[in-house]
């Protein structure tokens, strides 16, 4: 099951179901989306005619934030058995290709509990960002491994599969991000919880269509966020 939560996204959501669901083996999608008022639902139900069993739909009132969107995503494939759970973007900023890589990361004798689609493992893998973008991605890379001592590259990836058991170990109820701070809090709980993160080099294409959604809050809201998950690792409130 991949989770893409959407709001806007009415550009891009076409390509994205039939991508997914043109992968080998039984891959299923639920969209979370936050009232689009563009018509990204609509566009949903479509195929969920067009495709029964495989496409799921949680429509919310208005923007209630990337964190609680993902969170909702998760309990509905936890509810729905998968033992597998991906996530990624609505944009084609992921490549939907890729999602099999990650999931075979998550399968076999070696395999990972938490396999991260990485931009920046072995190099940089960016296409058509500016330079300011990459500049603020990489260094807050720098700065969450320096406090938190996360041990990947890609801390703010929102591309990866997460085996059901990851899930299941991590209490929602306290995951309190709701930006791009949400990717570093879910990886950073499910380390410390002893499971194994894997990265996997993907490249990463900045959206052609639709608006980004990054934000000055959205960065305010990471650079705290990590001091908060290190001081409560240290006191025993993780």
């Amino acid at each position: 099951m991949v989770v893409i939560p959407t709001y806007n996204e009415a550009a891009n959501i076409d390509t994205v179901l039939r991508r997914v669901l043109a992968l080998e083996g039984e891959w299923a999608a639920l969209i979370v989306d936050d009232g689009s008022p563009d018509g990204t639902a609509h566009i949903v139900r479509r195929y969920q005619e067009e495709y029964p069993g495989r496409i799921g739909l949680i429509e919310r009132e208005g923007k209630q934030g990337l964190g609680t969107a993902y969170l909702a995503g998760f309990r509905g494939a936890l509810d729905a058995g998968f033992e597998l759970i991906c996530e990624m973007d609505a944009d084609l900023s992921h490549n939907p290709d890729d999602l099999a890589r990650l999931a075979a990361a998550c399968n076999g004798p070696e395999a990972a509990d938490l396999a991260v689609g990485s931009r920046y493992v072995g190099g940089v893998r960016v296409v058509d960002w500016p330079l300011s973008r990459l500049v603020l991605s990489y260094a807050a890379g720098i700065y969450t491994r320096a406090i938190t001592r996360l041990p990947i590259q890609d801390v703010t990836a929102g591309f990866a599969c997460f085996r059901r058991e990851v899930l299941e170990a991590i209490d929602f109820s306290r995951v309190r991000s709701n930006g791009y701070s949400f990717q570093i809090e879910m990886k950073y709980r499910a380390w410390k919880r002893g499971f194994r993160l894997r990265e996997v080099p993907i490249i990463f294409t900045e959206r052609t269509e639709g608006q980004s959604k990054m934000s000055g809050a959205i960065v305010r809201e990471a650079v705290g966020k990590v001091w908060q998950l290190r001081l409560a690792h240290l006191t025993g409130r993780l």
